[in-house]
């Protein structure tokens, strides 16, 4: 599901700026993710660990939703798109993670992807217009908004969260295990 050589491997500047540093640390998270499941077919992104629900395939599809969501409804002030507009969260709140043994990898991969791509795009220009401390949209009950900062921060969590699952997952499937970039 990736072509990132070691020689390609997404790594934050050791010395870059603060929002190089927080980018680059989320480009790596992603990376990561996007190898623990390349190169498996749909029996192998459905396979869970132990007691856990959660599949590689749910995993890429609920990371396309964060990705989405985050920007359009925090950052943008907006409602999320498709597929997501059509979910009744209220009542499913695990669909993405359920229904994602209904997608293959390609379709999995693809919205992943489609969904990083537009993520990539606001942060680029949110960045060309200002730095980190620019305000999202979205205002709390109590009036305080997210700044960029705190956006990107909370997905890096959210990826490196994941990317923990992710390896316990694939290592359960072909012994694929660490976080070395693939040779």
């Amino acid at each position: 599901m990736t072509d990132i050589s070691a020689e390609e491997w997404p790594e934050p500047p050791l010395a870059g700026s603060e929002a190089e540093a927080v980018v680059g640390a989320l480009e790596r998270q992603r990376a990561t993710v996007a190898w623990k499941c390349s190169g498996l077919d749909a029996a192998g992104m459905r396979v869970s660990v132990g007691a856990s629900t959660v599949t590689l395939g749910g995993l890429l599809k609920h990371l396309a939703h964060v990705e989405d969501s985050h920007f359009a409804r925090l950052w943008l002030g907006t409602t999320v798109g498709p597929p997501w507009d059509a979910v009744d969260w209220a009542n499913d709140a695990d669909w993405d993670y359920r229904t994602a043994a209904d997608d293959s990898p390609g379709e999995l991969l693809a919205l992943w992807r489609q969904s990083v791509a537009r993520s990539r795009a606001v942060v680029d220009r949110a960045l060309a217009e200002g730095g980190l401390e620019q305000l999202g949209a979205y205002t709390t009950r109590s009036g305080e908004r997210p700044n960029l900062r705190r956006i990107l921060l909370d997905l890096v969590e959210e990826y490196a969260r994941h990317a923990g699952h992710a390896d316990l997952i694939r290592e359960s499937i072909d012994g694929l295990a660490g976080e070395d970039p693939p040779r």
